[in-house]
């Protein structure tokens, strides 16, 4: 059997950035050719970034996509690695780009694959598979490809695949099989949720069964906005063998020797009796066309020794959300070019665990934390917070904001959760005027449970760019705190103090307030969310599921009536199946409510 040596290139894009994007190309393709690569893939759309939504439609945008793909080609031979094959993602389109006034939805228009050799663009491959759920929005974007690409590499025959490709049975991997592909390369931008990981081994295995071929399987990582990838990439044998797998969330090469069937010498399956027979969910339509390509003087020459990948040990829940907002937030800082964040401690565990997430991920002398304390503050609470500052190296300051709300009470008159408001709206004011003046970006606080049910003031506690708890419950803040914690060893004291993870939550805006004065005890409240929201269960399905009937309909009618508050609220990184924003569209002007029957 002929040894192909390939590269998986689990890397890092920014939207836009094409020049940056094609460098970093260069730079990992240089560092594949010195492994002793013959392939390096890189991730779906690697050389604009992913997702770019309505860039797509900028004639100026794709066309430059289209050059840059090509200056590549040119300047992958320029570094000395016209015999490296790279698969790279970008974005093409059919024929000369549209005019501004005909570029619509879906207009020619292509998520695409090209396999760079010598100094040209020797295959392309557009994905077939278009994704329109979650996320995913590319029906809007992009027109399916009808082809299969299948690129013969010295004496093995190499198969082209994007994303959504390898999520769905049939066409591409069916065709891979019908055309006799040795390797099907499936290049990704796959976002982070939780256990995703857990997810994608059995795929990318079914898939392989179904092609009857070795899967290379590369994923992004980094973030872009609200989404986060998390690499994960891997490569499985054709009888669904892992062979080799890539840590989440870092940079890197998964390099491993394959052993591949000759091109010639792969039996056409058609009527055959080949012993691995595809393993499928539903009837396969596999009449996609087949477009075949040959590379002349490909060579798949080894001088050194084997190239073993080795298989990179899952990590734990907490750990795979906290390097997920972690690299959510960094990214979303770097590539958008703020110096520093800032944001309120207030004592309490949803600021400490912000603090703590925003130091792991930009250092501590980038980190501004702001104490506003009121007439209601506890002394334990301004304590804690300085405690945290002092464990964490933050910038630490204290604003008072009594004196402030006096100056508004003593003008208008006011009284109850209106006064509780304006201190919450002061405190954002506050931190608003020291971004204004610092060029800080402003970091919000609040979690998935408390954007779920509004608790929250508009313009005062919610203010902020960024939110990295958006998409995180109550119940999992606490067991993040912990978790980070126990990460530290003694003489390094553990960044959030024991008092901010085990007191009760309390917004402390009129005297000895607690969560719970509003809110239902977090443990009953976060399932409901979680069937409500991640899994659009109706409200018989909550009861029927063991809550309280009456519970059921307290906190849906508060998920409903805080829409208008969550379509203002800042992005922040998803880390479940649905996630405020981006996952859960629905109107604010909505006289639906669950379980109320129409007259």
């Amino acid at each position: 059997m002929p040894t192909l040596r390939i590269a998986l290139a689990q890397v890092n894009s920014t939207v836009g950035d094409i020049g940056g994007n094609a460098e970093a190309i260069r730079r990992w393709s240089r560092e594949a050719a010195r492994a002793g690569a013959h392939l390096v893939a890189f991730p779906e759309m690697m050389l604009t970034g992913y997702p770019i939504e309505d860039l797509v439609f900028r004639n100026s945008f794709v066309a430059e996509s289209r050059q840059a793909l090509h200056d590549l080609a040119a300047a992958l031979v320029g570094d000395g690695l016209g015999e490296l094959a790279v698969v790279v993602g970008y974005v093409d389109a059919d024929g000369p780009a549209h005019t501004s006034s005909d570029a619509v939805a879906g207009s020619g228009r292509r998520d695409a694959s090209a396999l760079l050799y010598g100094g040209e663009v020797v295959a392309t491959y557009f994905k077939h598979h278009l994704p329109n759920y979650g996320v995913f929005d590319e029906d809007r974007y992009f027109e399916p490809g009808g082809a299969l690409t299948v690129v013969r590499l010295g004496e093995v025959d190499v198969a082209l695949t994007v994303c959504e490709d390898i999520w769905q049975a049939g066409g591409p991997f069916t065709a891979a099989r019908r055309a006799g592909a040795g390797l099907v390369v499936n290049i990704n931008a796959s976002p982070y949720e939780l256990n995703k990981d857990d997810v994608r081994l059995p795929l990318v295995q079914r898939r392989a069964a179904e092609a009857g071929a070795t899967v290379a399987y590369v994923n992004a990582v980094g973030g872009q906005d609200e989404l986060v990838f998390d690499g994960d990439s891997m490569i499985v044998s054709r009888d669904g063998e892992l062979l080799a797998r890539a840590g989440q969330f870092t940079e890197g090469l998964l390099v491993h020797d394959l052993d591949l069937p000759a091109a010639d010498a792969v039996p056409n399956p058609e009527g055959s009796t080949d012993a691995v027979a595809p393993r499928v969910e539903e009837s396969i339509a596999d009449e996609m066309e087949i477009s075949r390509v040959s590379v002349v003087g490909f060579r798949t020459d080894i001088s050194d020794s084997s190239a073993k990948g080795g298989i990179a040990e899952r990590i734990a829940d907490e750990a795979e959300v906290w390097a997920a907002l972690v690299l959510g937030l960094r990214d979303y800082v770097n590539k958008n070019r703020f110096r520093s964040v800032i944001l309120g401690l207030s004592g309490g565990i949803d600021s400490a665990v912000v603090a703590a997430i925003a130091v792991d991920a930009l250092g501590p002398d980038r980190v501004v934390g702001v104490s506003m304390p009121s007439g209601y503050s506890s002394e334990h609470s301004r304590d804690d917070a300085a405690e945290l500052a002092k464990r964490t190296g933050v910038d630490y300051r204290t604003e008072p904001i009594q004196p402030m709300v006096d100056a508004f009470l003593a003008n208008m008159s006011l009284s109850g959760v209106t006064v509780e408001n304006l201190q919450a709206r002061v405190r954002g004011v506050i931190l608003m005027a020291l971004s204004n003046q610092e060029g800080h970006l402003v970091l919000t606080t609040g979690n998935k449970s408390e954007l779920a049910v509004g608790y929250s003031t508009l313009y005062g506690d919610s203010v902020g760019g960024f939110n990295p708890l958006k998409d995180v419950p109550k119940t999992m803040v606490w067991k993040l705190a912990r978790w980070r914690n126990a990460q530290v060893n003694a003489p390094i004291p553990a960044p959030i103090p024991e008092n901010s993870i085990t007191k009760p939550p309390s917004a402390e805006l009129r005297p000895d307030q607690k969560d719970s004065d509003s809110l239902p005890d977090y443990e009953l409240l976060d399932p409901i969310i979680k069937g409500y929201v991640d899994h659009d269960m109706g409200r018989a399905e909550l009861v029927d599921a063991g809550n309280d009937p009456a519970l059921v309909d307290r906190v849906l009618r508060m998920i409903d009536l805080a829409e208008y508050k969550r379509r203002q609220s800042a992005p922040g990184t998803k880390i479940s199946g649905k996630a405020f924003g981006r996952d859960r569209r629905l109107p604010i002007t909505n006289l639906f409510r669950e379980g109320e029957k129409a007259v």
